[in-house]
């Protein structure tokens, strides 16, 4: 079962970060709309997500919503982003365990999923075709 976590963490994390990549560093402020975050924004919120959901929802210990201000630029995102990515593998690997850490699990998938998605909605925007999706 964990090689089938990690291996839906693993194709996220690539598709996830191949996103962020497509962008240009001089769009990571692009929004299609004035009532949405920026890309950059965006993608923060789905790394900051990443630990909220992991923390609440596969190790049980409750925190409240409390996000940082924002990485500044493409590549402190990325990083952000990666480091994310990095420290949820090892929550998978040592506190998948249980039934109800497995559901949190593809809880945290599918948050990340759900964000993503409108990520490629503004590459899209920026008349960027985004990468191909990973599963």
């Amino acid at each position: 079962m964990k090689t089938q976590l990690l291996t839906t963490l693993e194709n996220a994390r690539n598709y996830t970060l191949g996103v962020a990549a497509a962008m240009p560093a001089k769009n990571y402020d692009f929004r299609p709309a004035s009532d949405v975050w920026t890309f950059g924004e965006l993608l923060h919120h789905i790394g900051y997500g990443i630990g909220w959901w992991e923390e609440n929802f596969i190790r049980q210990q409750s925190s409240d919503w409390n996000p940082p201000a924002p990485a500044s630029g493409k590549e402190a995102t990325m990083s952000y982003l990666d480091g994310a990515f990095a420290a949820l593998k090892e929550s998978v690997e040592k506190n998948a365990t249980t039934d109800k850490a497995i559901a949190g699990f593809y809880a945290t998938i599918d948050h990340i999923t759900h964000h993503r998605g409108q990520a490629t909605t503004y590459l899209r925007c920026r008349g960027i075709v985004p990468p191909e999706y990973i599963y």
